[in-house]
């Protein structure tokens, strides 16, 4: 199942973008993603790519990366220093 924004936001997912010209990144709002372009629209980088413009330099040669919510499950370092001092 393809991702929309709505689902993003529901998953409580980040979504930054890269400019691979400048290297000016950010994280983007997926609340104004939904005002602009609906909640049931795709999400998938192909969908949105086309759509995004640098805010350093202007290009729209962008790339993105897609982060789950990685709190929602606890703390993390908790478990890394479990596994780390083996108990």
């Amino acid at each position: 199942m393809a991702w929309t924004v709505q689902k993003l936001i529901d998953d409580h997912m980040t979504l930054h973008a890269s400019c691979n010209a400048c290297h000016h990144n950010r994280q983007l709002d997926l609340s104004v993603l939904r005002e602009r372009l609906g909640p049931d629209a795709p999400a998938m980088a192909p969908d949105l790519i086309p759509r995004l413009r640098c805010d350093g330099c202007g290009g729209r040669d962008v790339s993105l990366t897609y982060s789950p919510n990685t709190m929602a499950s606890g703390d993390i370092g908790a478990s890394y220093r479990r596994a780390k001092d083996g108990r």
